[in-house]
């Protein structure tokens, strides 16, 4: 059956050797990324590829946000490197990268919005990437959400991608984030937040048909279903200084209807009852196949051996164990485009 990976992770290498002039010493996850070969040898990732019958992959770009390290023309040019070497790489191996995920000088929201005209428009992107957060500014700021508005009218997809470093703190009292719980637990943390400000920012009930692909399944969100439903169905009546109840009432639907409406990938590293959990809050048929490839301890082939594993185990039809592995991906990518 074929396997479309829709969210794992590239460094074309202009863009590579551009980021290391710009930000050669960059921390934590740089350091991470700088040990991972796979991101930049062709080479390594058609070996591991090959490993697995019938699988392709999306290609978008790995952390850190371009606007994380860089500000102004450096940061255009980024995402100038970024979008046209995932287009060589899309074009010149169709049948291992059927598409790729535009990146964005998100620090610039009048040049992030050029750039997805022109990595959309011309260069035949199949969505944009977005993180939790754009340099600390939630994304329900105006000129954030326009660009969820104007993915709703390319009819495309966003993939929302997590990131926070360790200078965000795990107490008030401290100063940074203590044995990588920024990435551990933040990351989830940081996903799910950004999924509850676009709920209540009314973005799906501005365009009902929004495509939003969220990382690893979902995050917190299919876990604490309870809070998220119920709970929430109570906004309101623990704030006293807010009457966050307006905000209910200017909702069309109730907040966990919102959440089902987002897409979530099968990258939760390996974990099985993880991707049940996910699975059964979204649905197969709001479910994507993903790996995070290549970042696991063989710096490659495990989570997406691990994860092949777990979408043949699960006791679904084999309909919708398509639909997982390819189907959702093809529609909503408009790959026949």
């Amino acid at each position: 059956m074929r396997k479309l990976d829709v969210f794992n992770h590239i460094y074309p290498r202009p863009y590579f050797d551009r980021m290391l002039a710009v930000a050669p010493k960059f921390k934590d996850i740089g350091k991470r990324m700088r040990g991972v070969p796979m991101l930049i040898d062709l080479d390594e990732r058609f070996r591991v590829m090959d490993r697995f019958d019938h699988y392709q992959q999306i290609l978008s770009i790995a952390t850190p946000p371009i606007e994380v390290y860089s500000s102004g023309q450096d940061s255009i040019d980024l995402a100038h490197l970024a979008n046209d070497g995932m287009a060589e790489l899309v074009e010149k191996h169709p049948d291992r990268f059927p598409g790729f995920v535009a990146s964005l000088p998100l620090g610039d929201p009048d040049a992030a919005m050029r750039e997805i005209e022109r990595a959309v428009g011309d260069l035949g992107a199949r969505g944009i990437q977005l993180f939790s957060n754009i340099n600390g500014k939630p994304l329900d700021t105006p000129e954030h959400l326009a660009l969820f508005d104007r993915m709703a009218a390319f009819d495309l997809p966003v993939w929302l991608h997590p990131y926070r470093g360790a200078e965000m703190s795990d107490y008030a009292s401290e100063t940074k984030s203590k044995f990588e719980i920024w990435w551990t637990f933040g990351w989830p943390y940081e996903t799910s937040v950004a999924m509850a400000r676009l709920v209540f920012s009314g973005i799906f009930d501005r365009h009902p048909n929004l495509k939003v692909i969220i990382h690893h399944l979902g995050a917190m969100a299919p876990y604490f279903e309870g809070r998220v439903g119920p709970g929430w169905d109570q906004l309101g009546t623990r704030t006293s200084d807010v009457d966050y109840s307006s905000v209910l009432k200017a909702l069309k639907k109730r907040p966990i209807d919102y959440f089902r409406m987002f897409y979530g990938d099968t990258a939760v590293f390996g974990a099985y009852d993880a991707t049940v959990c996910g699975l059964n809050f979204f649905g197969a048929d709001h479910v994507l196949f993903a790996s995070d490839a290549p970042f696991d301890p063989e710096k490659g082939p495990m989570y997406i051996r691990e994860t092949i594993a777990i979408v043949d185990r699960l006791p679904i039809s084999d309909a919708d164990r398509e639909k997982i592995y390819w189907r959702n991906a093809d529609e909503l990518l408009r790959l026949d485009r």
